[in-house]
């Protein structure tokens, strides 16, 4: 899988599908050479032309106007040697300088692939199911080495990146950058594909022309964000959810994230991903060593869809982890939308007696049932019970609730505290705070510095006696602030810069710990919805709350747009109540369950207010969800139709033996005289004969290429129609 020819100097990763090609080039730079669509075998002869280009300096050789750092395509380039594009890292060395030159020193390929302690990232259950190349480049003059590691995959195109700097040196070093990956694109015409949004509107997808200059795209909150996800695509300008070549990258990583994409005068590419730059130091002494996140890189060449399925399969199997891997996730029904606040036993109960008779599984208490919680103003961090609401006690509560036939779930904000609140009262060096400067707040609560062990280690002993006193089968871990006023008490002020990541460092720890010590718990994280929705999450908690946007035409965009990268069953999904709470917009049951069911389904509205006719169609909704819940949450999610791209949303489900599969069709606004609409499927086996809702019958190659009409009698806006298909077996 990975190869060296030592003839030509260079290494050639491949599987069934992918080649990822870098050589050796001149005074032992490590180059780029080539990633794409499978080579049989690489020969060697396709190097970089040489060519003298002004202005662009010469190392190694003086002499050689041919060869230059500033246009040589790279793996991972410094800055100062003669490269002046984007550099993948930035050292500040003890006499201030920034110049380093790294050259390959040495490489080794290992089966499997090695585990990055501390931090989240894809892994190998057996060795034989990846190999890995480590890549050492060396600064002599400075004493520095990083390992450049690259993990490919035995059933995934895809490759897996990260960079690991060593301090050999005598000398303390200030990392002020350091790239998980970088790479160089030869001068072709890409589109950048990435993810934007807001609280209540994350993942949108914005599709754009790269021009000559630099795009960056970031988040400086101190997580992944709402406003921009840690994933990005190149995609060829003709490249759609079926056809084209597209190149995927996925940071691994929670915190705060950087994507840096330079287009150089002769229209070559750089890329380059990791931890925030802004404001980053990290100061690395001599034998210390500086590990950065993963990022998974990927590539199709037949389009988008193919592009998410890879990711799906690989964070569901290789990513995911403990016994919800791969174990089909409850219909829940949370109370938030049905009382907020306001709520005692007599009305949760009330709520779990409905959800029974509806079929639901699980029933999730959010937040207000602790400290002196009636508003969201106070007792973040005094995760004790608020005896005051439920009179039986929690312990009982949930006992009432196992005892209807239901699991028990609950919601916890660890990472927050409230300025009214006893561990505030009692420690209020504990918020992240700038001594002698005011601190801002956010929904009313700081953050918790969980860079300090005696911060993290006593939230974790409240949450582990509330766990080993309430049978809890379900958590849902909140985060509804971003990071202001970055500073640790803990820290010398030469060390101020790594708050932020040491924060994430403390964080992952934490929750390695918390999972671990009670695996039976379903986690789902949360950060005002879709706040925190990364890879580097779903190794700790499998699923997320999308967004706290639960109007179902809103929800179109986001589900879809999440899909891109993010797999089915890591997706939260309910159906609310109407007027919607964000939105205010009206829509019917059946489209909100046909939105909520193409994700981890669930409830969230008050369900003693519904009539018989609309209990009878919820408890059909979930009835029908449970019977297809594995289709939805591990088949293969293809999509049809973009809510970006007009007025109409399609996508489906397929079993992985192409026997069965789901469709889900959606129109927002209904016009008069309107057009016909005929829906084209994909991914079907062509040679089977599928009946549709028990009745019409085609053949795969039919569904695909002729498609089928939708209703033309569907009437109103924010219509839906569902379409199940079965193979016929012959007679």
């Amino acid at each position: 899988m990975i190869q060296f020819d030592k003839k030509t100097q260079t290494f050639h990763l491949s599987n069934e599908t992918i080649s990822y090609i870098l050589g050796i080039e001149e005074g032992n730079t490590l180059a780029h050479l080539y990633f794409g669509k499978k080579i049989t075998r690489y020969h060697g002869n396709f190097r970089y032309p040489r060519l003298d280009r002004s202005f662009s300096p010469n190392l190694p050789n003086a002499s050689d106007r041919s060869f230059s750092l500033d246009t040589v395509l790279q793996e991972y380039s410094g800055f100062g040697a003669g490269d002046f594009r984007l550099p993948a890292h930035q050292l500040r060395q003890s006499d201030g300088t920034i110049v380093t030159n790294f050259q390959v020193k040495t490489h080794k390929i290992v089966a499997g692939k090695p585990r990055l302690e501390g931090l989240p990232a894809t892994y190998t259950q057996a060795v034989e199911e990846a190999q890995t190349l480590i890549v050492v480049v060396e600064d002599r003059f400075r004493g520095l080495e990083i390992e450049l590691s690259y993990t490919i995959f035995a059933n995934y195109p895809v490759i897996a990146r990260n960079a690991r700097l060593i301090n050999h040196g005598k000398e303390k070093v200030i990392i002020e950058k350091l790239a998980s990956m970088a790479v160089d694109f030869p001068a072709e015409a890409f589109e950048l594909i990435h993810l934007n949004g807001t609280w209540a509107k994350e993942r949108m997808i914005t599709r754009e022309p790269l021009q000559t200059g630099i795009k960056v795209l970031d988040s400086k909150r101190g997580s992944s964000s709402h406003q921009q996800n840690p994933f990005v695509a190149l995609a060829k300008p003709h490249t759609t959810e079926e056809t084209g070549e597209v190149y995927g990258f996925c940071l691994v990583y929670s915190g705060s994230h950087e994507t840096m994409i330079e287009k150089d005068p002769y229209d070559q590419l750089r890329l380059t991903m990791g931890i925030n730059s802004f404001d980053f130091r990290w100061v690395l002494n001599p034998t210390e060593q500086f590990q950065t996140p993963e990022v998974v890189m990927s590539f199709s060449d037949k389009g988008l869809n193919e592009l998410s399925h890879s990711y799906h399969e690989l964070f569901n199997q290789q990513l995911v982890r403990g016994s919800f891997q791969k174990k089909e996730r409850p219909v829940l029904i949370n109370n938030w939308e049905a009382t907020y606040f306001d709520f005692n036993e007599e009305k949760l109960l009330a709520i779990v007696d409905e959800a029974k008779e509806i079929g639901i599984e699980l029933f999730v208490l959010d937040d207000g049932w602790f400290g002196k919680r009636e508003s969201d103003n106070t007792s973040l961090g005094d995760w004790y019970e608020n005896t005051g609401k439920v009179k039986m006690g929690l312990k009982n509560l949930s006992k009432e609730v196992h005892a209807r036939g239901l699991q028990f779930g609950i919601w916890f904000e660890p990472e927050m505290i409230s300025e009214d609140s006893e561990l505030y009262r009692a420690h209020p060096d504990w918020a992240l705070q700038i001594p002698g400067r005011g601190k801002s707040l956010g929904r009313s609560q700081y953050v918790l510095d969980f860079s300090r062990e005696e911060v993290r280690a006593h939230i974790y002993q409240q949450m582990k006696a509330f766990f080993d006193e309430v049978p809890v089968d379900y958590v849902k871990w909140d985060m509804n602030r971003n990071m202001t006023e970055v500073y640790s008490e803990k820290l010398t002020a030469e060390e101020q810069g790594s708050t932020a990541h040491r924060y994430m460092l403390g964080l992952y720890e934490f929750m390695e710990k918390l999972t671990a010590e009670y695996p039976a718990i379903l986690f789902e994280s949360c950060s005002g919805g879709g706040g925190r929705f990364d890879a580097g999450m779903l190794y700790y908690m499998p699923q997320t709350w999308t967004s706290d946007n639960t109007d179902a035409i809103a929800r179109l965009k986001i589900q879809y747009g999440t899909s891109l990268v993010y797999p089915v069953s890591s997706m939260g999904s309910h159906v609310s109540a109407i007027p919607n709470h964000q939105t205010s917009r009206n829509t019917s049951l059946e489209i909100r369950g046909n939105v909520a069911m193409s994700g981890v389904f669930g409830y969230e509205l008050d369900l003693s207010t519904l009539s018989e006719k609309e209990k009878l169609q919820m408890k059909q909704q979930v009835a029908f969800y449970k019977k297809h819940r594995s289709l939805i949450q591990y088949g293969t999610f293809t999509r049809l139709l973009s809510p970006f791209e007009g007025n109409e949303t399609a996508w489906m489900f397929i079993s992985k033996d192409k026997k069965e599969a789901l469709v889900f069709y959606y129109r927002v606004l209904v016009e008069a005289s309107r057009p016909l609409e005929c829906l084209k499927l994909q991914g079907l086996d062509e040679m089977k004969i599928y009946s549709m809702n028990a009745d019409a019958m085609f053949g795969g190659d039919e569904l695909m290429n002729i498609g089928f009409y939708i209703d033309p009698s569907l009437s109103g806006d924010y219509a839906t129609q569902m379409f199940h298909l079965k193979e016929i077996e012959e007679q």
